[in-house]
């Protein structure tokens, strides 16, 4: 965590706004609630490592570059990490001028490019128009405020329309831990957003027994 610091206090010395995390679940749910430009990753993080914190970044944003960070040098653990969707892979030790030049080159390279997935607000749900940033979910016959919990739930189903979207995932997105109680309390959330678009036959969110649930939309 000492290096985490350090880097830090170099990245805004250099006019970044930097979030610190001491472990990757509290990094997956610091992602979840604010929006960043790029992301530095050590790859022996606490409670969830390097790797598995990218791949789930990449569930919902394949454009947000991912520098990791890692004492491991072997070939096999550099395609890894290329395959978790990052970006750059730095060697420990290294100089943290190295680290600054790489991040700008990247920032340079990717900002400005492209929509963001995850900056994304505004959803067609068959009938429905779902404001994520406002919190709204409408319909031509009504208009439903839901709470920062239900919206983001929806967001993430949306996102991953006639995708299986696991449960583990939803809960380290929204609640950032995924234990049995708040697996309970997910399953309220589903049966609330169901109930929240039956004014529409042709959209669905449909069980997937054991892995997670299915936003699905009949467009025919």
């Amino acid at each position: 965590m000492n290096l985490g610091f350090v880097i830090q206090d170099a990245l805004k010395r250099k006019g970044y706004n930097v979030h610190l995390c001491r472990d990757g679940k509290e990094g997956l749910k610091k992602f979840n609630e604010h929006s960043y430009d790029l992301c530095v990753l050590d790859v022996m993080l606490p409670s969830k490592d390097g790797f598995s914190l990218a791949e789930d970044i990449r569930t919902t944003n394949a454009l947000v570059p991912i520098v990791f960070l890692t004492a491991k040098s072997q070939t096999e653990d550099r395609i890894a990490g290329f395959k978790a969707g990052g970006d750059d892979y730095l060697t420990k030790p290294f100089s943290h001028e190295e680290l600054l030049l790489r991040i700008e080159a990247i920032l340079r390279r990717t900002l400005g490019k492209g929509d963001n997935p995850r900056d994304r607000d505004q959803f067609e749900v068959g009938a429905y128009t779902f404001d994520h940033r406002n919190l709204v979910l409408s319909h031509p016959t009504e208009e439903r405020k839901l709470t920062k919990k239900e919206a983001d739930v929806l967001r993430l189903l949306c996102l991953h329309a006639d995708q299986v979207l696991p449960r583990e995932l939803v809960l380290n997105m929204v609640w950032g831990d995924d234990t049995y109680f708040l697996g309970r309390s997910l399953d309220v959330f589903i049966s609330r957003l169901r109930k929240y678009l039956k004014l529409d036959p042709k959209v669905a969110i449909v069980n997937v027994h054991g892995v997670g649930f299915k936003l699905v939309v009949d467009r025919e």
